[in-house]
């Protein structure tokens, strides 16, 4: 006995199913122990581009190993950057 879902998965074509995985992977991204809601993930052709601002290094490097991870076979082009949380180098002028 076959298992029907399955069959309609493997003959979807292969953007809807890149799509679905996307819009899964941000809801995980964001609702996840990174908790990163600044976070975007689009879909470009068969590939995928990843933007957004967090609060460090390590949280950047964690969110595009895990995109490169569960994507793997598709590019992906992290743009993420780090939000700059250094004290500003002089006072800021209200004037």
């Amino acid at each position: 006995m076959s298992n029907h879902g399955g069959d309609r998965a493997a003959a979807a074509p292969a953007g809807q199913n890149l799509e679905y995985r996307v819009a899964h992977l941000q809801e995980r991204i964001a609702g996840g122990p990174l908790g990163e809601l600044g976070v975007r993930l689009e879909v470009r052709g068969e590939s995928v581009l990843l933007t957004g601002t967090v609060p460090s290094a390590h949280c950047r490097d964690e969110i595009c190993r895990t995109v490169d991870e569960e994507l793997a076979g598709h590019p992906v082009h992290c743009d993420v950057v780090v939000a700059d949380a250094s004290s500003p180098d002089r006072a800021e002028d209200l004037a």
